[in-house]
């Protein structure tokens, strides 16, 4: 009967051998030092974990009922031992101390922002490489990759030279993601009008596996990319290949494209619109949008004052259920903040209302004073209203300086 269940065995067994356990055998060697970290620490806890199985054995085992020899060592009033105290408190306490300064060293040297200084064990990265940049967008439900250095673009692939550093630019369209590749690196968030970074090598060639590793909704199990790691003839060809998709990925193709779907084939973009990733970022691809960096320099300046409150207070979090389709809730249709309008715009629009003003015989002049905000100072450089555009009688001009800039 015991060979029987041996035999049961045997074809588990045939299966286990089989998985590829890519966590602790990758090709990068940044997730190779993240499963070194996984395998110490857990050797480390086995310090405790083992003698503590096998004393639970041995003791169900010798004071067990039936061995009355037990009975004459037994010791109803015994509570302490110096030296089982020290045994019982000073093994746990070394772990946790070797445990803490793997963490903290791993923690420092494998923070994902920090660039690699090694290709693998005994070979530094040398002076003057540039690295390979990627910038991941994490849409419902497929994934981007703009190849900034090449001017092209694809959707559910991505490719990288063996042994060059890559430096991944993360963000996502809508909602939180996570951007995982188990041979390559740790995963990381993507996150909506934020920027993560990701430092990482490839070793060794071959096609590998991505995935989103949060769940983002109903096409999250599909969501799923193939990474091939290449050698630099190989990632030539295949760039080259690329370019020739003849496709050009503009707002509009973006737009199209950030729409909700599955299972998504993969897309290849010969050129790339060069200001499309600093929109994306800045959550300001749809037309007439303040971008998020125009938003900020005017809250560093002070503000709009309540004039703002119609513009920003429609916003909603949910890009497809309610950005840009609910009504807004102080008289106007568009539910995101607009624009600020040119210099030249905001000149004649100040010269129409004048006129207006003129043929209408409205007592007293119209002011022309500059715009303050809390917090701003008379001698900065005055904002103006957004309701500029919708009230003949809002006055001020706009500065020059607050278009969006990249995020660092």
């Amino acid at each position: 009967m015991r060979r029987l269940r041996l035999l049961l065995l045997a074809p588990l067994v045939a299966l286990l051998s089989a998985c590829n356990l890519v966590v602790l055998n990758p090709a990068g060697d940044v997730a190779a030092q993240q499963g070194d970290l996984l395998m110490i620490s857990t050797l480390l806890m086995l310090i405790i974990i083992v003698p503590v199985m096998a004393l639970i054995v041995f003791f169900a085992w010798k004071y067990r009922a039936s061995n009355k020899e037990a009975e004459a060592e037994y010791q109803p009033d015994w509570d302490h031992s110096t030296s089982l105290e020290l045994v019982i408190w000073a093994a746990p306490l070394m772990i946790i101390i070797c445990l803490g300064a793997l963490t903290w060293a791993g923690t420092h040297l494998l923070d994902p922002y920090r660039p690699i200084d090694r290709i693998k064990p005994g070979q530094a990265v040398e002076e003057g490489v540039e690295p390979l940049q990627v910038n991941v967008v994490a849409l419902d439900w497929k994934w981007m990759f703009i190849y900034p250095q090449y001017g092209i673009a694809t959707v559910n692939e991505l490719a990288a030279p063996v042994d060059r550093p890559i430096r991944f630019h993360i963000t996502s369209s809508s909602v939180m993601n996570s951007f995982y590749i188990p041979a390559l690196a740790g995963q990381i968030y993507a996150m909506p009008g934020m920027e993560t970074k990701l430092h990482a090598v490839i070793n060794r060639p071959g096609e590998y596996e991505g995935f989103s590793a949060n769940y983002s909704g109903d096409g999250f199990s599909n969501m799923r990319f193939a990474f091939h790691g290449l050698d630099q003839a190989g990632f030539d060809q295949w760039v080259s290949g690329v370019r020739q998709g003849g496709q050009t990925l503009d707002r509009d193709q973006y737009l199209e494209l950030e729409k909700p779907s599955e299972k998504v084939p993969v897309l290849h973009f010969g050129a790339v619109d060069g200001a499309l990733w600093d929109a994306i970022l800045n959550m300001c691809v749809e037309p007439g949008k303040m971008c998020m960096g125009e938003m900020m320099a005017i809250d560093k300046q002070g503000g709009l004052s309540m004039a703002s409150i119609r513009n920003t207070m429609p916003l909603v979090y949910d890009k497809y259920a309610g950005r840009g389709k609910s009504p807004a809730y102080f008289g106007s249709n568009e539910s995101y903040v607009m624009t600020i309008c040119t210099p030249l715009q905001a000149e004649a629009r100040a010269a129409d209302r004048m006129r207006q003003a003129e043929l209408d015989v409205v007592a007293g002049p119209t002011s022309l004073e500059r715009l303050t905000g809390q917090g701003l100072s008379p001698k900065r450089t005055p904002m103006a209203s957004l309701t500029t555009l919708a009230n003949p009688f809002a006055t001020g001009p706009v500065p020059t300086d607050i278009r969006s800039a990249p995020n660092a």
